[in-house]
């Protein structure tokens, strides 16, 4: 039987980089004890102000059709959220709201580039992003993050890949996994350049609420200059601990909006009224929930560094802002994905191996800062522990 090129396209890109996070939810099922540090799901629940907003709509009969663009209540909620924010007004007609930042993305690429084109992002990535841009047909360009620059994209580095086929730079600031935070003149150098070559910039923020103290959150709509070629998604899934309501959005100029419509119309024809509701409250206020999560998330990756940090040759990067620690674990001799492996079926412990995310993370671990302190300074002995062991097994196989 035959079928379309995108199943090839796609083929490894889905679930195949989840596989430890699933081999540790299958020993958990198992019976087997597992500190899961995978997957940024917030660790509070959805806040019961936001639940009864949507449990009231749907008593209310806020369960028929929508339309492609979004409910009213919720394209005013996100005008007035960006116009306050970015300092610019914000138009109902700039926006498109979506089912997540994942269907905003491919959404959003399947606009802007078809095959043959090409898209630049930063290596280490998100673990989906190769696939939304691969559905395309476009190619995906990776730029490498250096950790001497902070994880943050340069635009000296974005010069040297730009050819006559570029036609996005992809941005996600703060960035997954390395929780980096590009700074107003980094954007405003990546801006000259998509100035000088004509290119779109798409900035993934749905962090955007989770930056940790000391540091400012800079989006290219915040640049006036780049108001014609600048489109940012995000949605409540990290900022209100509601992954599961599957609500998020995407914000540029009118005339992208406007080409995007039909297809949101095509795709989905409208998201849950009841669902918008809800995020229309959501987006009107400061989130209940992020100032906490940036607390403790922020606690627990200074207290992964105390325990870890030069540990059998261990180092720790840390985190601006999210979800997610990084540790270097290649002074062990292992890949990310073998120190990963082991971990588990040796020390219960689930942590992402680096490849997940690119090569420019090989050899490195993305730890997630969303379990309790109890069981993040549990894992973090039992890495050590780990670590430990390899150095001592690595030295006496070198005699």
């Amino acid at each position: 039987m035959k079928y379309a090129g995108v199943s090839e396209r796609l083929s490894g890109l889905g679930s195949a980089k989840w596989r430890l996070h699933m081999r540790a939810r299958a020993l958990k099922a198992e019976g087997r004890e597992v500190i899961e540090l995978t997957i940024g799901e917030p660790d509070v629940p959805t806040p019961p102000e936001l639940v009864e907003a949507a449990a009231d709509a749907m008593r209310r009969g806020r369960t028929g059709y929508s339309n492609g663009r979004g409910e009213p209540g919720l394209l005013a909620a996100l005008a007035a959220r960006y116009s306050a924010r970015r300092g610019r007004p914000f138009g109902t007609d700039q926006v498109i709201c979506l089912p997540g930042t994942q269907t905003a993305l491919y959404a959003t690429f399947r606009t802007l580039v078809e095959a043959g084109d090409e898209v630049l992002l930063g290596d280490p990535m998100y673990a989906t992003y190769e696939g939304l841009i691969a559905q395309t047909g476009a190619r995906a360009v990776p730029v490498r993050l250096r950790p001497d620059s902070g994880f943050r994209l340069q635009a000296a580095d974005l010069a040297e890949r730009i050819t006559p086929r570029t036609r996005v730079i992809f941005l996600n600031t703060p960035h997954n996994p390395t929780g980096a935070v590009l700074r107003r003149d980094e954007i405003a150098a990546i801006g000259r350049l998509a100035l000088a070559h004509d290119l779109w910039i798409l900035s993934d923020e749905v962090y955007e609420d989770l930056v940790f103290p000391g540091v400012d959150f800079v989006s290219p709509l915040d640049l006036p200059e780049l108001a014609g070629r600048s489109i940012a998604v995000a949605s409540i899934s990290k900022s209100h601990a509601a992954p599961g309501f599957r609500s998020g959005w995407v914000v540029g100029p009118a005339e992208f909006a406007a080409r995007l419509l039909p297809l949101s119309e095509t795709m989905l024809f409208g998201s849950q009224p009841f669902i918008a509701d809800m995020t229309a409250r959501a987006v009107s206020a400061p989130s209940a929930v992020a100032a906490g999560m940036v607390s403790r998330f922020a606690r627990r990756a200074e207290a992964l560094a105390s325990a870890l940090e030069g540990v059998a040759g261990l180092r720790l990067h840390r985190p601006e802002a999210g979800m997610f620690c990084l540790l270097d674990v290649r002074a062990t001799g292992l890949s990310g994905e073998a120190f990963a492996l082991g971990l588990l079926e040796e020390r219960g412990v689930a942590a992402m191996p680096g490849e997940s995310f690119g090569a420019g993370l090989a050899g490195w671990l993305r730890l997630s800062l969303t379990a309790s302190d109890e069981a993040t300074a549990e894992a973090a002995r039992r890495i050590a522990r780990h670590a430990r062991d390899l150095a001592r097994d690595l030295a006496a196989s070198r005699g």
